[in-house]
Protein backbone atom coordinates (compact mmCIF):
# COMPACT_ATOMS: atom_id res chain seq x y z
CA UNK A 1 0.00 0.00 0.00
CA UNK A 2 1.20 3.37 -0.87
CA UNK A 3 -0.61 5.97 1.14
CA UNK A 4 -2.77 5.74 4.25
CA UNK A 5 -5.67 7.03 5.07
CA UNK A 6 -5.58 10.70 7.13
CA UNK A 7 -7.66 9.48 9.85
CA UNK A 8 -5.40 6.09 10.80
CA UNK A 9 -2.09 6.32 12.99
CA UNK A 10 0.02 3.84 11.84
CA UNK A 11 1.68 4.05 15.50
CA UNK A 12 -1.55 3.17 16.90
CA UNK A 13 -1.68 -0.56 18.01
CA UNK A 14 -4.12 -2.86 16.05
CA UNK A 15 -6.09 -3.83 18.18
CA UNK A 16 -7.00 -0.74 20.39
CA UNK A 17 -9.95 -0.67 22.74
CA UNK A 18 -10.92 2.36 24.37
CA UNK A 19 -14.65 1.57 25.47
CA UNK A 20 -16.92 -1.58 26.64
CA UNK A 21 -17.95 -3.54 24.05
CA UNK A 22 -20.25 -2.20 22.68
CA UNK A 23 -19.74 1.53 23.54
CA UNK A 24 -22.08 4.09 23.95
CA UNK A 25 -22.59 4.76 20.37
CA UNK A 26 -22.34 1.24 19.16
CA UNK A 27 -25.51 0.66 21.45
CA UNK A 28 -27.20 2.62 20.15
CA UNK A 29 -26.50 1.53 16.50
CA UNK A 30 -27.48 -1.75 17.91
CA UNK A 31 -30.80 -0.19 19.41
CA UNK A 32 -31.66 1.44 15.84
CA UNK A 33 -30.58 -1.47 13.80
CA UNK A 34 -33.27 -3.76 15.96
CA UNK A 35 -36.08 -1.29 15.58
CA UNK A 36 -36.37 -1.10 11.55
CA UNK A 37 -34.06 -3.88 9.93
CA UNK A 38 -35.19 -7.62 9.35
CA UNK A 39 -34.93 -9.74 12.02
CA UNK A 40 -33.67 -12.60 9.76
CA UNK A 41 -30.63 -11.14 9.44
CA UNK A 42 -27.85 -12.75 11.46
CA UNK A 43 -25.03 -11.37 13.62
CA UNK A 44 -22.25 -12.73 15.01
CA UNK A 45 -21.92 -9.62 17.66
CA UNK A 46 -22.81 -5.84 18.42
CA UNK A 47 -19.84 -5.03 16.29
CA UNK A 48 -20.43 -1.68 14.55
CA UNK A 49 -17.89 -0.69 11.68
CA UNK A 50 -17.26 3.01 9.87
CA UNK A 51 -14.07 2.74 8.30
CA UNK A 52 -10.63 0.50 7.92
CA UNK A 53 -7.76 0.18 6.58
CA UNK A 54 -5.85 -3.29 6.03
CA UNK A 55 -6.57 -5.31 8.51
CA UNK A 56 -7.61 -3.21 10.99
CA UNK A 57 -11.72 -1.88 11.20
CA UNK A 58 -12.67 0.88 13.65
CA UNK A 59 -16.01 0.82 15.16
CA UNK A 60 -18.45 3.79 16.08
CA UNK A 61 -16.88 4.17 19.22
CA UNK A 62 -13.74 4.47 17.80
CA UNK A 63 -12.29 0.85 18.98
CA UNK A 64 -9.99 -0.77 17.02
CA UNK A 65 -10.35 -4.05 15.59
CA UNK A 66 -7.87 -6.80 14.34
CA UNK A 67 -10.18 -8.46 11.60
CA UNK A 68 -10.29 -11.85 11.10
CA UNK A 69 -12.88 -12.28 9.21
CA UNK A 70 -12.46 -9.99 6.48
CA UNK A 71 -15.97 -8.97 5.66
CA UNK A 72 -16.64 -13.17 5.60
CA UNK A 73 -13.77 -13.32 3.34
CA UNK A 74 -14.63 -9.67 1.36
CA UNK A 75 -11.84 -7.10 1.62
CA UNK A 76 -9.14 -9.63 0.28
CA UNK A 77 -7.06 -6.94 -0.88
CA UNK A 78 -7.84 -5.45 2.81
CA UNK A 79 -10.02 -2.47 3.86
CA UNK A 80 -9.48 0.87 1.27
CA UNK A 81 -6.48 -0.54 -0.17
CA UNK A 82 -5.82 2.96 -2.04
CA UNK A 83 -5.19 1.52 -5.61
CA UNK A 84 -8.95 -0.37 -5.20
CA UNK A 85 -10.02 2.64 -3.79
CA UNK A 86 -8.58 4.94 -6.64
CA UNK A 87 -9.94 3.33 -9.40
CA UNK A 88 -13.19 3.65 -8.05
CA UNK A 89 -13.09 7.30 -7.40
CA UNK A 90 -11.70 7.59 -10.79
CA UNK A 91 -14.95 5.50 -12.50
CA UNK A 92 -17.48 7.12 -10.07
CA UNK A 93 -16.58 10.53 -11.23
CA UNK A 94 -16.81 9.36 -14.92
CA UNK A 95 -19.64 6.55 -15.41
CA UNK A 96 -21.65 5.26 -12.62
CA UNK A 97 -24.09 2.65 -13.78
CA UNK A 98 -25.37 2.12 -17.51
CA UNK A 99 -26.24 -1.79 -18.20
CA UNK A 100 -24.27 -4.18 -19.89
CA UNK A 101 -27.59 -6.04 -20.25
CA UNK A 102 -28.97 -3.95 -23.17
CA UNK A 103 -25.69 -1.95 -24.00
CA UNK A 104 -22.24 -2.63 -24.87
CA UNK A 105 -20.40 -1.16 -21.68
CA UNK A 106 -16.21 -1.60 -22.40
CA UNK A 107 -15.60 -2.12 -18.80
CA UNK A 108 -17.63 -4.84 -18.68
CA UNK A 109 -15.82 -6.73 -21.10
CA UNK A 110 -12.84 -5.54 -20.21
CA UNK A 111 -13.55 -7.28 -16.44
CA UNK A 112 -14.71 -10.26 -18.20
CA UNK A 113 -11.44 -10.56 -20.33
CA UNK A 114 -8.94 -9.92 -17.19
CA UNK A 115 -11.48 -12.64 -15.07
CA UNK A 116 -11.47 -15.24 -18.05
CA UNK A 117 -7.50 -15.18 -18.26
CA UNK A 118 -7.15 -16.15 -14.73
CA UNK A 119 -10.01 -19.33 -14.91
CA UNK A 120 -8.65 -22.70 -14.60
CA UNK A 121 -10.15 -24.92 -17.29
CA UNK A 122 -7.60 -24.60 -19.98
CA UNK A 123 -9.99 -23.63 -22.61
CA UNK A 124 -11.65 -20.72 -24.33
CA UNK A 125 -14.05 -19.37 -21.63
CA UNK A 126 -16.40 -17.08 -21.14
CA UNK A 127 -17.97 -14.91 -18.15
CA UNK A 128 -21.22 -13.65 -16.86
CA UNK A 129 -21.25 -10.77 -14.08
CA UNK A 130 -23.53 -10.78 -11.63
CA UNK A 131 -23.69 -8.63 -7.93
CA UNK A 132 -23.23 -11.62 -5.94
CA UNK A 133 -22.69 -15.12 -5.22
CA UNK A 134 -25.96 -16.11 -4.78
CA UNK A 135 -26.65 -14.78 -8.01
CA UNK A 136 -23.85 -16.39 -9.80
CA UNK A 137 -25.19 -19.68 -8.55
CA UNK A 138 -28.87 -18.87 -9.91
CA UNK A 139 -26.99 -18.18 -13.37
CA UNK A 140 -24.71 -21.24 -13.45
CA UNK A 141 -27.33 -23.63 -12.89
CA UNK A 142 -29.88 -21.90 -15.33
CA UNK A 143 -27.26 -22.35 -17.50
CA UNK A 144 -26.11 -26.08 -16.77
CA UNK A 145 -29.64 -27.40 -17.31
CA UNK A 146 -29.99 -25.33 -20.90
CA UNK A 147 -26.54 -26.34 -22.43
CA UNK A 148 -27.40 -30.37 -20.86
CA UNK A 149 -30.76 -30.52 -21.57
CA UNK A 150 -31.11 -32.69 -18.21
CA UNK A 151 -33.24 -31.26 -15.30
CA UNK A 152 -31.25 -32.26 -12.28
CA UNK A 153 -28.35 -31.29 -10.21
CA UNK A 154 -26.55 -32.09 -7.36
CA UNK A 155 -24.86 -30.74 -4.27
CA UNK A 156 -23.18 -31.67 -0.85
CA UNK A 157 -24.18 -31.68 2.50
CA UNK A 158 -22.29 -29.30 4.56
CA UNK A 159 -22.99 -26.62 1.45
CA UNK A 160 -23.20 -23.05 0.94
CA UNK A 161 -24.11 -21.85 -1.82
CA UNK A 162 -26.56 -18.87 -0.93
CA UNK A 163 -30.56 -17.72 0.32
CA UNK A 164 -31.79 -17.27 -3.54
CA UNK A 165 -34.14 -20.02 -4.04
CA UNK A 166 -31.84 -22.24 -6.62
CA UNK A 167 -28.75 -21.32 -4.46
CA UNK A 168 -31.01 -22.21 -1.18
CA UNK A 169 -32.27 -25.45 -2.45
CA UNK A 170 -28.69 -26.23 -3.73
CA UNK A 171 -27.53 -25.53 0.11
CA UNK A 172 -27.30 -28.04 2.53
CA UNK A 173 -25.00 -26.59 5.63
CA UNK A 174 -28.35 -26.16 8.00
CA UNK A 175 -31.64 -26.94 8.22
CA UNK A 176 -32.37 -24.09 8.98
CA UNK A 177 -31.56 -22.66 5.64
CA UNK A 178 -35.00 -24.42 4.49
CA UNK A 179 -37.33 -24.27 7.41
CA UNK A 180 -40.68 -22.48 6.15
CA UNK A 181 -39.51 -22.04 2.27
CA UNK A 182 -40.68 -25.18 0.80
CA UNK A 183 -41.59 -26.83 -0.99
CA UNK A 184 -37.56 -26.17 -2.97
CA UNK A 185 -36.77 -26.08 -6.10
CA UNK A 186 -37.55 -29.31 -7.68
CA UNK A 187 -34.24 -31.62 -8.72
CA UNK A 188 -31.58 -31.13 -6.58
CA UNK A 189 -30.01 -34.21 -4.62
CA UNK A 190 -27.45 -34.16 -1.96
CA UNK A 191 -24.54 -36.23 -1.42
CA UNK A 192 -21.68 -36.55 1.35
CA UNK A 193 -18.61 -34.37 1.31
CA UNK A 194 -15.09 -35.20 2.01
CA UNK A 195 -14.12 -37.67 3.19
CA UNK A 196 -16.96 -39.68 2.28
CA UNK A 197 -15.80 -41.26 -1.11
CA UNK A 198 -17.59 -39.87 -4.45
CA UNK A 199 -18.87 -43.18 -5.49
CA UNK A 200 -21.98 -42.28 -3.48
CA UNK A 201 -23.35 -40.75 -6.21
CA UNK A 202 -22.93 -44.48 -8.19
CA UNK A 203 -23.29 -46.62 -5.86
CA UNK A 204 -26.40 -44.46 -4.12
CA UNK A 205 -27.83 -41.75 -5.88
CA UNK A 206 -27.32 -42.77 -9.75
CA UNK A 207 -28.51 -46.45 -8.50
CA UNK A 208 -31.61 -45.44 -6.30
CA UNK A 209 -32.65 -41.79 -6.91
CA UNK A 210 -32.24 -40.51 -10.46
CA UNK A 211 -30.54 -41.75 -13.78
CA UNK A 212 -27.35 -40.15 -14.29
CA UNK A 213 -28.56 -39.26 -17.60
CA UNK A 214 -30.57 -37.00 -16.51
CA UNK A 215 -28.02 -34.95 -14.33
CA UNK A 216 -26.82 -31.56 -15.76
CA UNK A 217 -23.96 -30.57 -12.47
CA UNK A 218 -22.80 -31.39 -9.92
CA UNK A 219 -22.13 -27.90 -7.57
CA UNK A 220 -19.05 -28.63 -5.42
CA UNK A 221 -17.14 -26.07 -3.37
CA UNK A 222 -13.47 -26.98 -3.75
CA UNK A 223 -13.35 -25.78 -0.02
CA UNK A 224 -16.25 -26.04 2.19
CA UNK A 225 -16.68 -22.87 3.61
CA UNK A 226 -19.40 -21.87 5.70
CA UNK A 227 -19.96 -25.88 6.47
CA UNK A 228 -16.68 -25.79 8.29
CA UNK A 229 -13.85 -25.28 6.50
CA UNK A 230 -13.72 -28.73 5.22
CA UNK A 231 -10.38 -29.46 2.92
CA UNK A 232 -11.38 -32.79 0.82
CA UNK A 233 -8.11 -35.66 0.96
CA UNK A 234 -5.88 -35.77 -1.78
CA UNK A 235 -7.92 -36.84 -5.04
CA UNK A 236 -10.85 -36.90 -4.12
CA UNK A 237 -11.81 -34.18 -6.43
CA UNK A 238 -10.38 -36.28 -9.33
CA UNK A 239 -12.67 -38.72 -8.45
CA UNK A 240 -15.54 -36.39 -8.84
CA UNK A 241 -14.15 -35.03 -12.12
CA UNK A 242 -13.84 -39.00 -13.06
CA UNK A 243 -17.61 -40.03 -12.60
CA UNK A 244 -18.91 -36.38 -14.47
CA UNK A 245 -16.94 -37.09 -17.06
CA UNK A 246 -18.47 -40.91 -17.22
CA UNK A 247 -21.76 -39.65 -17.25
CA UNK A 248 -22.15 -36.43 -19.22
CA UNK A 249 -22.24 -34.24 -15.88
CA UNK A 250 -20.69 -30.78 -15.81
CA UNK A 251 -18.78 -29.76 -13.25
CA UNK A 252 -18.97 -26.78 -11.39
CA UNK A 253 -16.80 -25.30 -8.75
CA UNK A 254 -18.14 -22.54 -6.38
CA UNK A 255 -15.55 -20.68 -5.54
CA UNK A 256 -17.28 -18.28 -3.89
CA UNK A 257 -15.42 -17.92 -0.55
CA UNK A 258 -12.09 -20.33 -1.46
CA UNK A 259 -11.10 -17.74 -4.50
CA UNK A 260 -9.32 -14.89 -5.64
CA UNK A 261 -6.30 -16.14 -4.20
CA UNK A 262 -7.34 -16.78 -0.52
CA UNK A 263 -5.44 -20.44 -0.21
CA UNK A 264 -2.61 -19.30 -2.17
CA UNK A 265 -3.45 -19.83 -5.93
CA UNK A 266 -5.85 -17.91 -7.58
CA UNK A 267 -8.86 -20.62 -7.76
CA UNK A 268 -8.65 -23.55 -4.81
CA UNK A 269 -9.55 -26.29 -7.46
CA UNK A 270 -5.61 -25.68 -9.16
CA UNK A 271 -4.71 -27.38 -5.42
CA UNK A 272 -6.29 -30.86 -7.22
CA UNK A 273 -5.20 -30.47 -11.19
CA UNK A 274 -9.35 -30.50 -11.72
CA UNK A 275 -10.67 -28.31 -14.22
CA UNK A 276 -14.36 -27.45 -13.61
CA UNK A 277 -16.67 -26.77 -16.47
CA UNK A 278 -18.02 -23.82 -14.77
CA UNK A 279 -16.78 -21.77 -11.67
CA UNK A 280 -18.52 -19.31 -9.52
CA UNK A 281 -17.07 -16.51 -8.13
CA UNK A 282 -18.00 -13.54 -6.00
CA UNK A 283 -16.80 -12.10 -2.43
CA UNK A 284 -13.19 -10.95 -3.02
CA UNK A 285 -13.05 -10.54 -6.26
CA UNK A 286 -14.04 -6.01 -6.06
CA UNK A 287 -12.51 -5.68 -2.92
CA UNK A 288 -16.23 -5.60 -1.03
CA UNK A 289 -18.27 -3.98 -3.93
CA UNK A 290 -20.90 -5.74 -4.82
CA UNK A 291 -19.61 -8.24 -7.64
CA UNK A 292 -20.05 -12.00 -8.83
CA UNK A 293 -18.97 -13.89 -11.99
CA UNK A 294 -20.04 -17.26 -13.55
CA UNK A 295 -17.18 -18.16 -15.94
CA UNK A 296 -18.14 -21.49 -18.22
CA UNK A 297 -16.13 -23.33 -21.13
CA UNK A 298 -16.94 -20.75 -24.10
CA UNK A 299 -19.02 -24.17 -25.60
CA UNK A 300 -21.27 -23.64 -22.93
CA UNK A 301 -21.93 -20.51 -22.48
CA UNK A 302 -22.28 -19.95 -26.44
CA UNK A 303 -25.36 -22.60 -26.30
CA UNK A 304 -27.89 -20.53 -24.73
CA UNK A 305 -29.42 -17.43 -27.20
CA UNK A 306 -29.85 -13.73 -26.43
CA UNK A 307 -32.15 -12.97 -23.86
CA UNK A 308 -31.71 -16.04 -21.89
CA UNK A 309 -30.30 -14.61 -18.94
CA UNK A 310 -29.51 -10.64 -17.98
CA UNK A 311 -29.17 -8.43 -15.16
CA UNK A 312 -29.51 -4.73 -14.90
CA UNK A 313 -27.05 -4.24 -12.49
CA UNK A 314 -24.62 -6.95 -12.77
CA UNK A 315 -21.20 -5.69 -13.64
CA UNK A 316 -22.12 -2.13 -13.18
CA UNK A 317 -19.00 0.06 -14.23
CA UNK A 318 -17.88 0.71 -10.77
CA UNK A 319 -17.86 -2.72 -9.19
CA UNK A 320 -16.07 -3.86 -12.65
CA UNK A 321 -13.05 -0.82 -11.37
CA UNK A 322 -12.73 -2.25 -8.39
CA UNK A 323 -12.20 -5.73 -9.85
CA UNK A 324 -9.76 -4.98 -12.02
CA UNK A 325 -7.85 -3.13 -9.41
CA UNK A 326 -8.05 -5.96 -6.88
CA UNK A 327 -6.99 -8.54 -9.58
CA UNK A 328 -4.13 -5.97 -10.79
CA UNK A 329 -3.24 -5.59 -6.22
CA UNK A 330 -2.99 -9.32 -6.40
CA UNK A 331 -0.91 -9.77 -8.86
CA UNK A 332 1.49 -6.96 -7.88
CA UNK A 333 1.98 -7.28 -4.49
CA UNK A 334 2.09 -11.32 -4.46
CA UNK A 335 -0.49 -11.47 -2.18
CA UNK A 336 -1.16 -15.62 -3.02
CA UNK A 337 2.56 -16.19 -1.99
CA UNK A 338 1.69 -13.62 0.93
CA UNK A 339 -1.73 -15.93 1.78
CA UNK A 340 0.77 -18.74 1.32
CA UNK A 341 3.01 -17.39 3.92
CA UNK A 342 0.73 -16.16 6.74
CA UNK A 343 -1.49 -19.04 6.44
CA UNK A 344 1.47 -21.09 6.95
CA UNK A 345 2.14 -19.47 10.02
CA UNK A 346 -1.05 -18.93 11.85
CA UNK A 347 -1.27 -23.11 10.84
CA UNK A 348 1.53 -23.79 12.51
CA UNK A 349 0.71 -21.97 15.87
CA UNK A 350 -2.83 -23.28 15.41
CA UNK A 351 -1.47 -27.00 15.78
CA UNK A 352 0.85 -25.67 18.69
CA UNK A 353 -2.06 -24.64 20.14
CA UNK A 354 -4.01 -27.92 19.99
CA UNK A 355 -1.56 -29.54 21.19
CA UNK A 356 -1.51 -27.41 24.36
CA UNK A 357 -5.48 -27.50 24.50
CA UNK A 358 -6.00 -31.31 23.31
CA UNK A 359 -9.70 -31.76 24.85
CA UNK A 360 -10.80 -28.67 23.34
CA UNK A 361 -8.91 -28.15 19.95
CA UNK A 362 -10.24 -31.22 17.63
CA UNK A 363 -8.81 -29.91 14.36
CA UNK A 364 -6.97 -27.43 12.77
CA UNK A 365 -7.38 -27.61 8.91
CA UNK A 366 -6.72 -25.15 6.03
CA UNK A 367 -5.12 -23.83 3.03
CA UNK A 368 -3.52 -20.39 2.99
CA UNK A 369 -5.65 -17.57 4.65
CA UNK A 370 -9.03 -19.73 4.34
CA UNK A 371 -8.28 -21.58 8.60
CA UNK A 372 -10.84 -23.67 10.23
CA UNK A 373 -10.69 -24.56 13.97
CA UNK A 374 -12.81 -27.38 15.11
CA UNK A 375 -13.63 -28.05 18.26
CA UNK A 376 -14.51 -30.94 20.47
CA UNK A 377 -17.03 -29.18 22.50
CA UNK A 378 -19.95 -28.04 20.18
CA UNK A 379 -20.72 -25.00 22.45
CA UNK A 380 -17.02 -23.68 22.46
CA UNK A 381 -17.15 -22.07 18.95
CA UNK A 382 -19.60 -19.33 19.34
CA UNK A 383 -17.79 -18.98 23.28
CA UNK A 384 -14.39 -18.71 21.22
CA UNK A 385 -15.80 -16.32 19.15
CA UNK A 386 -17.20 -14.12 21.88
CA UNK A 387 -14.04 -14.26 23.05
CA UNK A 388 -12.32 -12.92 20.55
CA UNK A 389 -14.66 -9.96 19.90
CA UNK A 390 -13.71 -8.93 23.32
CA UNK A 391 -10.13 -8.81 23.10
CA UNK A 392 -10.58 -7.21 19.45
CA UNK A 393 -9.94 -10.12 17.18
CA UNK A 394 -12.91 -10.77 14.73
CA UNK A 395 -13.40 -13.78 13.79
CA UNK A 396 -16.45 -16.21 12.63
CA UNK A 397 -17.99 -19.16 13.53
CA UNK A 398 -18.48 -22.07 10.88
CA UNK A 399 -20.46 -25.30 10.91
CA UNK A 400 -21.81 -27.12 13.69
CA UNK A 401 -18.22 -26.22 16.10
CA UNK A 402 -15.70 -24.41 14.03
CA UNK A 403 -14.15 -20.86 14.33
CA UNK A 404 -13.14 -19.51 10.61
CA UNK A 405 -10.26 -17.47 10.02
CA UNK A 406 -10.40 -15.56 6.73
CA UNK A 407 -8.47 -12.64 6.75
CA UNK A 408 -7.03 -10.22 4.20
CA UNK A 409 -4.77 -11.20 1.81
CA UNK A 410 -2.68 -8.18 2.84
CA UNK A 411 -2.15 -9.40 6.35
CA UNK A 412 1.28 -8.57 8.05
CA UNK A 413 3.14 -11.07 9.81
CA UNK A 414 3.37 -9.06 12.96
CA UNK A 415 -0.91 -9.08 12.73
CA UNK A 416 -0.72 -13.07 12.18
CA UNK A 417 1.12 -12.94 14.93
CA UNK A 418 -1.21 -10.94 17.31
CA UNK A 419 -4.05 -12.60 16.05
CA UNK A 420 -2.74 -15.95 17.10
CA UNK A 421 -2.16 -14.87 20.32
CA UNK A 422 -5.26 -13.39 21.08
CA UNK A 423 -7.01 -16.55 19.38
CA UNK A 424 -4.65 -18.49 22.05
CA UNK A 425 -5.85 -16.44 24.94
CA UNK A 426 -9.47 -17.03 23.94
CA UNK A 427 -9.08 -20.48 23.51
CA UNK A 428 -7.54 -20.92 26.50
CA UNK A 429 -9.75 -18.61 28.81
CA UNK A 430 -13.04 -20.61 27.69
CA UNK A 431 -11.33 -23.93 28.22
CA UNK A 432 -10.61 -23.21 31.50
CA UNK A 433 -13.70 -21.87 32.40
CA UNK A 434 -15.80 -25.07 30.87
CA UNK A 435 -13.26 -27.04 33.18
CA UNK A 436 -14.32 -24.54 36.41
CA UNK A 437 -18.22 -25.31 35.14
CA UNK A 438 -17.51 -28.87 35.31
CA UNK A 439 -15.87 -29.68 38.51
CA UNK A 440 -18.78 -27.59 40.19
CA UNK A 441 -21.00 -29.64 38.71
CA UNK A 442 -19.27 -32.71 39.61
CA UNK A 443 -18.63 -31.35 43.03
CA UNK A 444 -22.48 -30.64 43.58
Amino acid sequence: MTSVPAWFDASRPVPDLRTPLPGPAGRAAVALDASVTSPSLPRAYPMTPVRGYGSAIEDLDGNLFLDFNAGIAVNSTGHAHPTVVAAVREQAENLLHYSASDFFLPIYAEYCRALTATAPMGVPTRAFLTNSGAEAVEGALKLVRFATGRPYAISFFGAFHGRSFGAMTLTASKAKYHSGFGPLLPGILHAPYAPASPSYLEDVLFRFQVDPREVAAVFVEPIQGEGGYIVPPPGWMARLREICDRHGIMLVADEVQSGMGRTGKMWAIEHTGVRPDVLITAKGIASGLPLGAFVARADLMESWPMGAHGSTYGGSPVPCAAGLATLRVIAEENLMANATAQGDFLLTGLRELAEREPGTVRDVRGVGLMIGVEFADGRVAGLVQQACFQRGLLVLEAGENVVRMSPPLTLTRQDAATGLRLFGEAVSEVAADLRMSRDLGAAR
